[in-house]
């Protein structure tokens, strides 16, 4: 079955017939509102479903919110993951998205969000409002709305409190949405609270689509920790943040979800110096554990094939690792040029000891915010730690981060930010791709210079240039196919529970 991208042209019979068979795969998707309930919910709610000439059919909550529709008590449909075909296209719209959801509009407004997208304020309204069925200040409003019922459920955090972190402006128009949206009052949400063990802490849980290989996405990411800034343990991943209001700290318990077809959780433990960060540090671990990868989609895409298909089945719902900063993943990729992982996590680890700022945590290891580009440009690079050409192109790379010149947030287009990075000196197509990849969140990158792809093929009994030469076939999801090659090289990391502060 085949739907239309998030565009307001969603087919209403494959969208019935997804409600019908109330398939998991196509939540957060679309969304299906009943008018003779005036409720919306995700296309697999186990409500009785309604008549065909009784719904409508929306692509964002946000949508359904504006034609009147309140969420669904039962299925939760504004808590689903997000749509994958926002990362996919990677049109103007999916990029506003992301924009949102990290809580630009909140901190910025819709002129922010245009400038960071490339377009006028009218044109971009017009733009949201014709493939997503709303404009962005309804986009963003769904969006509080969502963060408000999930902290007023999990916390035991004051309703204003509640208010001021999920980024409304005031206490009256946080009743008023909540009213409005869920036909409750926060009291009657409320139900039964979570604990909250320090001021500033809030506990989550980040929903994924399964089979989750969340074993595997730990591996990699205690694979590649910076001393101070990340740590890890059995079962669990934490670093700080660096956020618009403040620094703060999250905590991820990742484990395995094999179920395919499912939604499964990776719960979240948040501390932050400012809770108006709320949404823009959750949104930061959705794009670290890539939250709103569909899996099946990705995996049925590589059945048959002989090279990547075997790791499929061995591996099911294997991830892209994200980032929580855009400039941070360039400047580490950068540092690590032709050395080792355990190398460049030294010399990041040496550079955050030096110009990271320092940070109080409640855990241990965690030390340090890892350095902003604008420290970094101001460096001498004959004093870095590195061979002095790749001193220079970590200056001019902070430098054009620090300037503007080449923004890794999400919301210029992709190509455009290629081309930037590969003009400056010293940073080369790998380079380049390997940050779209993990920054941007593009699901069809390959390395085929990459000296780990061709060790995996080689080791697989393959012959690299006979595979490489046919690496297209595996689009649109070359970055998936590129992490179960680097997948078969990565044994399982023992990480220490107690590490050393740096």
């Amino acid at each position: 079955m085949a739907l239309v991208s998030i565009d307001a042209r969603l087919d209403p019979e494959s969208c019935y017939r997804a409600v019908k068979s109330r398939d998991r795969r196509f939540d957060g998707v679309f969304y299906v509102a009943v008018r003779t309930t005036g409720i919306y919910c995700r296309p697999s709610c186990p409500a009785r479903t309604p008549a065909y000439a009784n719904v409508s059919f929306h692509a964002s909550a946000a949508a359904a919110q504006a034609a009147g529709y309140r969420a669904c008590k039962r299925c939760l449909p504004d808590a689903t993951p997000g749509s994958p075909d926002w990362d996919v296209a990677a049109t103007a719209a999916g990029r506003a998205m992301r924009l949102i959801a990290d809580g630009v509009v909140d901190r910025e407004g819709v002129e922010g969000l245009s400038r960071r997208v490339g377009y006028t304020p009218r044109h971009l309204s017009r733009l949201l409002t014709a493939e997503l069925g709303a404009g962005p200040l309804a986009l963003a409003r769904a969006r509080r709305a969502q963060t408000a019922r999930v902290l007023i459920e999990t916390t035991e955090l004051g309703f204003a409190d509640v208010a001021f972190a999920s980024g409304f402006a005031s206490v009256r128009q946080f009743n008023d949405t909540v009213r409005e949206v869920y036909a409750a009052s926060p009291s009657e949400l409320r139900g039964r609270r979570g604990r909250v063990t320090s001021p500033g802490a809030v506990t989550m849980r980040l929903a994924v689509r399964t089979p989750f290989a969340g074993t595997r996405l730990l591996d990699f990411l205690a694979h590649h920790l910076v001393p101070g800034v990340e740590t890890a343990g059995a079962g669990w991943y934490a670093r700080t943040l660096d956020l618009p209001h403040g620094p703060g700290t999250v905590r991820l318990e990742l484990a395995d979800a094999p179920v395919a077809g499912e939604t499964a959780f990776v719960s979240a433990r948040f501390v932050l110096h400012d809770l108006r960060d709320t949404s823009a540090a959750v949104e930061r671990a959705r794009r670290l554990v890539d939250a709103d990868c569909d899996p099946l989609a990705v995996d049925d895409e590589f059945a048959g094939d002989p090279v990547i298909g075997p790791l499929v089945r061995a591996t099911p719902g294997l991830r892209v690792p994200g980032q929580v900063d855009g400039d941070e993943t360039a400047i580490r990729t950068v540092i690590g040029q032709q050395v080792s992982v355990a190398g460049a996590c030294t010399v990041a680890g040496r550079l955050v000891a030096q110009l990271g700022r320092r940070v109080e945590t409640d855990i241990p290891g965690l030390t340090h915010l890892f350095p902003d580009a604008a420290s970094l440009a101001g460096v001498d690079p004959a004093t870095l730690p590195m061979p002095r050409a790749r001193g220079r192109a970590l200056v001019g790379l902070a430098s054009a981060l620090a300037s503007g010149a080449v923004a890794l947030d999400r919301g210029p287009d992709r190509d455009d930010v290629r081309r930037a990075l590969v003009a400056l000196p010293g940073i080369g197509p790998w380079t380049a791709d390997y940050v779209a990849m993990r920054a941007l969140g593009h699901p069809d990158v390959f390395l085929p210079t990459d000296i780990g792809v061709r060790n995996a093929l080689t080791g697989l009994g393959h012959e690299p240039v006979d595979v490489l030469a046919h690496s297209d076939r595996w689009r649109p999801w070359r970055s998936y196919a590129l992490m179960h090659l680097w997948n078969t090289l990565m044994p399982a990391v023992p990480a220490a529970d107690q590490p050393k502060e740096n």
